[in-house]
């Protein structure tokens, strides 16, 4: 009985260290390759999100009320029909460019949906300071005045937000 332990015990001592040594090979190995995979995906993603952000900014600055009144606004045409035309510019720019919210982070996405939002609040509630028949002049002025008002617009803002968050990439 002896015997067979003088031999058992430094071959189970040899498996385990073997065992061991080629256990923590594989999991270094592993470690690598996830740490190669992740910098590979790394670089295939910083430029798509680099894109995401420029479109969005691009989204910003396309639904920013002074940039809205300069491509819709026809001559002749009323405050109410400025106003619906404004409106939808504001929504097809938007849905446009949702797909973009996956290269973003959350907050940043909440700060585009809140400049959205608050520009067509300022648009409606100048709206509803003049008459639907008036010109779109009319309109045009009151959102100026409004906006002039304010520190900043609401894309001004998230343009703001979104330039730190692209910082903090590099």
């Amino acid at each position: 009985m002896l015997d067979v332990l003088k031999y058992t015990i430094p071959s189970l001592v040899l498996f385990l260290t073997v065992f061991y040594i080629l256990h923590s090979y594989f999991e270094d190995n592993e470690k690598k390759r996830q740490i190669k995979t992740a910098l590979k995906n790394r670089k295939l993603i910083t430029p798509l999100r680099l894109q995401a952000y420029e479109r969005i900014v691009l989204l910003l600055e396309r639904i920013s009320p002074e940039s809205l009144i300069m491509r819709v606004s026809i001559t002749g045409m009323t405050s109410k029909k400025l106003q619906t035309e404004m409106l939808s510019s504001v929504r097809a720019e938007f849905e446009h460019n949702l797909s973009q919210q996956l290269y973003v982070s959350n907050e940043a996405w909440e700060m585009i949906k809140s400049a959205r939002s608050n520009t067509i609040r300022l648009i409606n509630s100048a709206a509803d300071k003049v008459p639907a028949d008036s010109q779109s002049m009319h309109l045009s002025t009151t959102i100026l005045e409004t906006v002039m008002e304010m520190e900043k617009t609401p894309s001004a803002n998230a343009i703001d937000f979104l330039k730190k968050e692209v910082q903090k990439l590099f």
